[in-house]
């Protein structure tokens, strides 16, 4: 504990000399994070020996802020910085804004100049001028808000005239001409001003309407009979269902939809269907089925039941022969022109042509069975979409009884009503399909489940498409579909991610309808570490060993010690540590070691003391050096059995 808190120390004067306030200066210690970017910043910029405060403050930015995509290119502005070229808080935004859109190409200095407007001067006049002018602008508000006028809106505007003006300079002009023309503080000024309650406008229930024919239906709308016949099957439970396309591996995005659909009916004390959503033999393997089981297994999720659109072909078929009876679907291998007469003289040939659909008597690609909806909707998802379509592909499942098969459009919210589905939980970019998934339950009298979507998992960096990772893989740019480098779930085991980090990782992210957001790769790594700070052993390890020789220690004794095996180790925990021999002769890292000492060195030197890991504190006494009176053969060191010397530095020997 000793060297932790002298090294806490020097951290924190380090700190202190670019010119943080104590506050933020330990605050930033506490930071380990923070602590190891601002320290290698420091280094990085040359600046361990101080600057002043309006660099430091720069420096801490870049630490806090940089992108990561960047790390190349940050030596370059901290050139920059340190230089003075880089002065202001607005420049080093737009440092940071060009730096993340270059990522790790070469960087094209006068384009980089530019946007940071190096080199441009704004003059005091510049900016009198500028503040005059929006003064006089919004004068009558001023005066009407005296003092309580919103100063930030103010400093907006003059950043979208000079954006690159000394901020503290634009604060004292704006402070000297609101007293201009307000005068002194009144008491008036002074006072707070009295909220007024807003009052809550009524609640309204709101439904989405879809309209077809000539009568819109309800959001989520079932008659009695309906629910009474679904929750003698249900008996009150949530039931989920997580319905993943077997044409390809899962990737993280799944595993939150896992979180969403397993995770619901696990709180619940209910029930989640694992569904293969296998409507496109072409796509499909026999391989990807038996991966996405493995995989549901691996992050700890047991399914209420494994089932297959393909279950319910037969059922599908028929209701979409339903579906063209009561003139809701029809079948199409007609021209436009062709479509509109067949339309306008309202020609029902489509039972006869989707049984020879049915029957392999039609080409492939010659004709497709639509559902008859809204072509005239604001929702493209309404435009009569594909129900069934004519592949002569054998199905995985399901063998080679079929030749047409039924779209994702039509399957899904069918089967979902077939399953008793209370919660149909999906991502943001399936919403404008509810119209079409609540269109097709009611045209058939079905059960219609409840319909939710939210976000999908945006990772910083990563390829997230299941199309763009079967292009990488297919054209061997990886090396399958387990490649460590890709963000498939496969992948990430095989990179030794644990199962528990990526439920923790995405129970952390929570859950939300912000379909903008963006999750940091780091945010993830920042989960596997902690994971493995508790489960994966550690080793000490010298590479280039140095002799080490503890002259006041037996030579013939060897002392066991306790050393952990994962840093957050607890101490009651048994399992979690392991003896180390600590014996007269140790080794330790030839970099561990220097002749002459300074002050920014904190390893063995001699006459200086060092703390070995798990063991005592140890003090150079000796060199012994080679013929040549340079190579370091050993050193000769003693040790300190009582521990009462407090080294500022750790070394990891090995015996």
């Amino acid at each position: 504990m000793g060297g932790k808190n002298e090294s806490s120390s020097a951290t924190l004067e380090l700190f202190l000399k670019i010119g943080l306030d104590e506050r933020t200066a330990k605050n930033t210690v506490a930071n380990n994070k923070v602590t190891t970017n601002l320290t290698a910043v420091i280094h990085e910029a040359g600046v361990i020996e101080g600057c002043n405060r309006t660099v430091g403050n720069l420096l801490y930015s870049v630490a806090t802020k940089y992108p990561a995509n960047a790390l190349a290119h940050r030596p370059v502005l901290l050139e920059y910085i340190v230089s003075s070229k880089i002065k202001t808080p607005a420049q080093l935004e737009a440092a940071f804004s060009f730096l993340s859109n270059t990522a790790s190409e070469s960087l094209h200095v006068k384009e980089f100049e530019e946007a940071c407007g190096v080199g441009i001067e704004v003059s005091v006049e510049d900016i009198e001028k500028t503040v005059s002018e929006i003064f006089e602008l919004n004068k009558e508000s001023i005066l009407a808000m005296r003092y309580r006028t919103n100063v930030g809106d103010i400093f907006a505007n003059i950043r979208k005239r000079l954006p690159w003006a000394d901020p503290k300079i634009v604060k004292q002009l704006v402070d000297a001409k609101l007293y201009e023309l307000l005068g002194e503080r009144t008491a008036a000024d002074n006072e707070k001003p009295t909220k007024q309650k807003k009052e809550k406008p009524a609640k309204v229930e709101v439904h989405t309407e879809i309209f077809f024919s000539d009568r819109p239906v309800l959001r989520c709308c079932n008659s009695k009979e309906m629910l009474d016949k679904h929750l003698m099957v249900t008996g009150g439970k949530v039931y989920s269902r997580f319905p993943p396309e077997p044409n390809g591996y899962l990737h993280i995005g799944h595993a939150k939809a896992m979180f969403v659909s397993f995770g619901l009916a696990r709180e619940r004390d209910g029930c989640c269907y694992l569904r293969f959503d296998d409507t496109n033999p072409e796509a499909e393997k026999k391989e990807y089925i038996d991966h996405i089981q493995e995989i549901v297994s691996w992050l700890g999720w047991k399914p209420f039941k494994i089932t297959y659109t393909s279950d319910y072909f037969q059922e599908l078929y028929e209701l979409a022969v339903e579906l063209i009876r009561r003139g809701h679907a029809y079948v199409d291998h007609q021209t436009a022109e062709e479509i509109k007469e067949y339309r306008e003289k309202k020609m029902n040939k489509s039972l006869r042509l989707f049984d020879e659909m049915k029957r392999g008597m039609i080409e492939e690609g010659k004709a497709t069975l639509r559902m008859k909806q809204d072509m005239q909707s604001d929702n493209f998802n309404m435009y009569d979409l594909i129900a069934y379509r004519i592949k002569f592909t054998p199905h995985p499942h399901a063998g080679d009884k079929w030749c047409i098969y039924p779209s994702y459009d039509y399957a899904h919210c069918i089967v979902d009503s077939l399953e008793n589905i209370t919660h149909s939980l999906c991502t943001l970019e399936f919403e404008t399909r509810r119209a079409s998934y609540y269109w097709l339950l009611h045209s058939l009298d079905l059960y219609q489940p409840y319909v939710w979507e939210y976000s999908r998992l945006n990772v910083t960096n990563t390829v997230m498409s299941k199309r763009k990772l079967n292009f990488l893989v297919t054209n061997k740019h990886v090396d399958g579909w387990d490649d460590p480098r890709l963000m498939t779930l496969a992948g990430l085991r095989r990179r030794g991610v644990t199962s528990s980090a990526i439920n923790t990782f995405v129970r952390g992210i929570g859950i939300t309808r912000s379909d903008n957001s963006m999750i940091r790769m780091d945010r993830l790594e920042y989960h596997i570490r902690e994971e493995l700070n508790k489960t994966a052993a550690r080793a000490m390890v010298v590479l280039n060993p140095l002799k080490v020789v503890i002259t006041n220690f037996d030579s013939a004794s060897v002392m066991d010690l306790e050393a952990k095996k994962w840093p957050d180790a607890q101490t009651e925990d048994s399992s979690a540590f392991y003896k180390v021999p600590f014996s007269n002769v140790v080794y330790i890292e030839q970099s561990d070691f220097r002749m002459k000492d300074s002050k920014d060195y904190y390893g063995l030197a001699p006459g200086k003391s060092v703390l070995l890991r798990y063991a005592f504190p140890i003090k150079c006494t000796d060199v012994v050096l080679a013929d040549d009176n340079q190579t370091i053969v050993e050193i000769r060191a003693e040790y300190d059995p009582s521990k009462k010397t407090k080294p500022k530095y750790i070394l990891l020997p090995c015996d």
